[in-house]
């Protein structure tokens, strides 16, 4: 294991612990920009982050994304049709 860091050098253990990095990446971005941020800010970080690490990390937050964004689909997959059946007609 060893850690990356932000443009501001925020140090970011990779451990397989997508949250970690989802979390350190928010808190830079709105450390360094608050409510101003852009998407172009947003990717530039994400590709500063991922030049520093191996095609095996890259790989490993990959799939940890791909997993936590289909479930998160599904939740409001799921969430959009209870609504639906709970709605008064």
């Amino acid at each position: 294991m060893h850690n990356i860091t932000t443009m501001s050098g925020t140090a970011i253990p990779l451990d397989g612990d997508l949250l970690a990095v989802l979390e350190a990446l928010y808190k830079e971005l709105n450390t360094r920009y608050a409510l101003e941020r852009t998407f172009e800010d947003t990717v530039r970080e994400v590709n500063h982050l991922l030049d520093q690490m191996t095609e095996e990390e890259r790989r490993t937050y990959l799939v940890e994304s791909l997993f936590l964004n289909t479930v998160t689909y599904e939740n409001e997959r799921l969430g959009a049709y209870m609504r639906k059946l709970t709605q008064q007609p």
